[in-house]
């Protein structure tokens, strides 16, 4: 019998070809697949009539074959194929392009549900490569998944109803019976049929709600279990009496009422046997790494080490740079172990980190390497934790046995989110920005106004400032044509508007050194004008650079633009953000008047999140949470609170899901969380 965990290969209908596809959608066996959700459905339900079909919009009609006209052959491997078809009061011509399977599939006389966009005058009315299926087989809400090139939405719908006939056969179920009756949930089998095959609206309704309340629940119960261990274990429990304030005396500036918050409850932790495990959430430029060099000056005042590790070279050597501008003045001086310092001196760091000497460690991924030994870990920092890897997080916090955690994040997001996705983490927010600091002012225009922004960019050039310019975004999916761009675009303002000037390019293609280089000659000035993807967003921090211009501004969410902005803004200068669009949607207008008139990240978040959902204001890339899951945040605030409740319940009953009954929940929890880059349950 077909199993639904064998290699996708081996499924019916999937060759090696299309399996390689698969792998790529990280879809490896028929399970896989089956929670492969669909991104939307084309709803057949309510079609309209040719008549009151609108001009250049998609939409669905019932209609019956009239007659098949002759293949029209236009050139060499270009092909026209036309049928007419009536829905009984007028005509309309189906066109296919280059397809002959569909066009040679439709029989004359027989009824079909189709689906595009109409085109053409009154006389004449076409629809371009509809979608097209049977009414007499039609599915009324047809799934559209998510896809990669040379995988269609067709492909993947019968490759979903193999799975399902395998699943059929040896039906599975992740939750107790127990759970099911007491939250009126449908069976597992049943939603996976429903989400693939709705039959109508509300049985849709009731699968989405099943799975997302178990993706929403498998987290909760990962980020209790989690919590719990951590509490379990014992970490260094250092003195309350530690004096800082040298350590405030010395800096060149004063601490902002949220930094001196942030420090009282991160050294309040720091004195307990309870491991710290605590998010430090700031906007971009709220000073985030005063507060972290606070706390290890805590540490090692109190006889232990930190070590301070970055998702970059460039990322650690500015923390090096502003953590050694801060401790250096009372006698301590960090070190930097990257994978680019030499052997001899490389060496000569290590042995004073494993005797203790070195109480303060700023690097990347060579701090956990195993020939790396501390003396006595005391505080592991992380900066943009989400840019490890699984196994890189649970190294570094294998080093010390059981140190105090902090997590340093620049996303800022809404609270009700930030307590789901950082369950595990006490939560510190610095909403204060430092004193001195000017806001960055925004502007929308339309492209019209190009010119003038460039010449505005000339500018701040001549007065020795730099700038970025963020080049059109072609589709998220598409990042060879992303790459493209940039690189014509870069290439353009190189022999036209800014030929007289330093042009540099970075994109996502490029290679970890390479963007690295580049990163570094911005700060360098070495570079006037960088032109780039979206690749810079979380970047090095140039004080210099007073002017990012977005275009393509409508294709971003507000957080993404946000980040962005914090490009600039970050000296003593007034910086400006230009944001270009051509967009006339009311919603796109909408966003980038929230842009120009706020600067708050949290602020932008809030609405970023109504605006969009946690999919797009996160991107998969950067947190990867399941699509349900970030649905039913988005809308449904009291699922969370359910799944909150029904986790701390059968965690109270059963702490590590060790019942028989459980074991197919502890699988799923743990297999997420493997997915979704968190450590400590695998």
């Amino acid at each position: 019998m077909a199993s639904l965990y064998e290699p996708i290969g081996q499924l019916k209908g999937v060759a090696e070809k299309r399996a390689k596809l698969y792998h790529r959608l990280g879809i490896d066996t028929p399970y896989d697949l089956l929670h492969h959700f669909p991104r939307s459905y084309i709803d057949f339900t309510a079609p309209v009539r040719i008549a009151d079909a609108e001009n250049g919009s998609a939409c669905a009609l019932r209609v019956r074959v009239v007659q098949k006209l002759s293949p029209s052959f236009v050139r060499k491997g270009f092909s026209l194929f036309r049928v007419v078809v009536t829905d009984g009061e007028n005509d309309l011509t189906l066109v296919f392009f280059n397809t002959p399977y569909t066009y040679q599939a439709m029989k004359a006389g027989e009824e079909y549900f189709v689906y595009g966009k109409v085109t053409g005058g009154f006389t004449r009315r076409e629809m371009h490569s509809p979608q097209t299926q049977r009414c007499a087989d039609a599915m009324l809400l047809q799934p559209v998944y998510p896809q990669t090139v040379g995988l269609t939405s067709a492909m993947i719908r019968t490759n979903v109803a193999a799975s399902l006939a395998i699943l059929d056969e040896a039906p599975i179920e992740t939750l107790p019976p127990g759970l099911l009756r007491a939250y009126q949930l449908m069976g597992l089998t049943e939603a996976l049929h429903a989400v693939h095959r709705p039959e109508s609206q509300a049985q849709l309704d009731a699968a989405r709600h099943r799975l997302a309340f178990e993706e929403l629940l498998q987290f909760q119960i990962g980020t209790l279990m989690l919590r719990h261990r951590s509490g379990a274990s014992s970490a260094p429990a250092m003195s309350p009496d530690t004096d800082l304030s040298a350590f405030y005396q010395s800096l060149p500036f004063t601490l902002t009422g949220a930094q001196r918050h942030a420090v009282e409850v991160i050294t309040r932790d720091l004195c307990d046997a309870r491991p710290m495990n605590r998010l430090l959430q700031g906007d971009v430029g709220s000073g985030k790494t005063a507060v972290a060099a606070a706390a290890a000056a805590f540490a090692a005042k109190n006889g232990f080490q930190t070590v301070l590790m970055a998702p970059t070279e460039i990322l650690a050597q500015q923390h090096m740079q502003t953590m050694t501008e801060f401790l250096a003045p009372i006698g301590i001086e960090p070190v930097l172990l990257t994978g680019s310092t030499k052997a001899k001196e490389k060496r000569i760091i290590k042995a004073a980190i494993a005797d203790g000497s070195a109480k303060v460690v700023v690097g990347t991924h060579a701090v956990i390497q195993k020939d790396t030994e501390f003396r006595s870990l005391g505080l592991v920092i992380t900066d943009e934790q989400h840019r490890f890897g699984v196994a890189q997080r649970a190294a570094l916090a294998e080093k010390g046995g059981s140190p105090h955690k902090l997590v340093m994040s620049a996303t800022p997001i809404p609270r009700t989110l930030a307590l789901i996705i950082y369950g595990d983490l006490e939560i510190t927010v610095l909403d204060e920005m430092p004193r001195g600091r000017l806001p960055i002012q925004t502007f929308a225009v339309t492209g019209g106004y190009r010119e003038r922004a460039f010449g505005f960019i000339r500018q701040h050039l001549d007065a020795g400032e730099q700038a970025y310019l963020v080049c059109p975004m072609i589709e998220e999916s598409d990042q060879l044509e992303n790459v493209q761009a940039a690189e014509s675009y870069a290439e353009s303002l190189k022999s036209g508007a800014f030929s007289a000037y330093r042009v540099g390019l970075l994109h996502g293609k490029m290679k970890p050194q390479e963007k690295e280089a580049v990163m570094a000659a911005m700060k360098a000035h070495e570079v006037d004008l960088l032109v780039c993807t979206t690749v810079v967003e979380v970047g090095v921090d140039v004080p210099n650079a007073t002017v990012i211009l977005i275009e393509n501004a409508d294709r971003f969410g507000l957080a993404q633009l946000h980040q962005l902005r914090g490009r600039v803004g970050r000296g003593r200068v007034q910086s400006y953000c230009i944001l270009v669009t051509d967009s006339r949607s009311e919603e796109a207008r909408e966003r980038l008047k929230i842009m120009s008139r706020t600067v708050s990240g949290f602020a932008i978040a809030e609405e970023d999140l109504r605006l969009r959902g946690p999919g797009d204001f996160f991107g998969h890339a950067q947190h990867g949470m399941p699509p349900l899951m970030q649905a039913a945040m988005a809308s449904n605030m009291p699922l969370v609170s359910e799944t909150q409740e029904a986790a701390r319940r059968l965690l109270r009953e059963d702490p590590e899901l060790r019942n028989p009954q459980m074991q197919p929940l502890r699988t799923a929890v743990l297999q997420l969380f493997a997915k979704n880059g968190e450590n400590g349950l695998n």
